[in-house]
C-alpha cells in the first residue's frame, strides 16, 4: 500500500509515520510539504516524474501554496486520480471547511486529535478501514 502525505508540520509527519509502523499492513509513505509538491507528485511533474500513484492521500488544509481545498478540487476533477481514496486530516473543525471538503468529494474528513495517544489510535483506525476493510481501486 502506498499513502500520500500531504503535510507540512514536521510533528504530524513523524507521529504519522510512526504510527503507520504499528499497522499490519506494509505500508509505503511519501511526504509532499506544500499543495505544489502535492501536485507535481500525483500528476508526476518534475522531480516526482517517476513516481508511483498512491493508494490512499491524507491531505492537511492549511498547507503552503495550495491548500488542501485547492489540491483536493484538482484530484477529484482528473479521470484517474479521482479514484484515490482522500482523507482531509486536518486540525479545522470549521463547518465551512468540512463542507467545502464533501462538496469537493473527499471521502472522509478527519479532525487531528490533539493528544499523541488519540492521534496514534486514529491512524491506526484509518489503517484498519481504508487499507484492510476497504476494497480500493487500482
Amino acid at each position: 500500500m502506498h499513502i500520500l502525505l500531504v503535510e507540512d508540520n514536521e510533528g504530524d509527519i513523524i507521529l504519522t509515520k510512526e504510527a503507520f509502523e504499528e499497522c499490519k499492513v506494509k505500508i509505503q509513505i511519501s511526504i509532499a510539504k506544500n499543495g505544489q509538491e502535492a501536485l507535481d507528485f500525483l500528476f508526476k511533474r518534475g522531480q516526482f516524474s517517476m513516481s508511483k500513484k498512491p493508494d490512499l492521500i491524507l491531505l492537511d488544509i492549511n498547507i503552503p501554496i495550495f491548500n488542501g481545498h485547492e489540491v483536493l478540487k484538482q484530484i477529484k476533477s482528473d479521470s484517474i486520480l479521482k479514484k484515490i481514496p482522500v482523507i482531509m486530516l486536518t486540525t479545522s473543525s470549521s463547518q465551512k471547511d468540512i463542507d467545502e471538503a464533501y462538496e469537493n468529494y473527499c471521502n472522509s474528513y478527519i479532525k487531528k486529535p490533539l493528544e499523541i495517544s488519540e492521534f496514534l489510535t486514529t491512524i491506526l483506525k484509518i489503517e484498519e478501514f481504508w487499507l484492510q476493510l476497504t476494497t480500493l481501486s487500482n
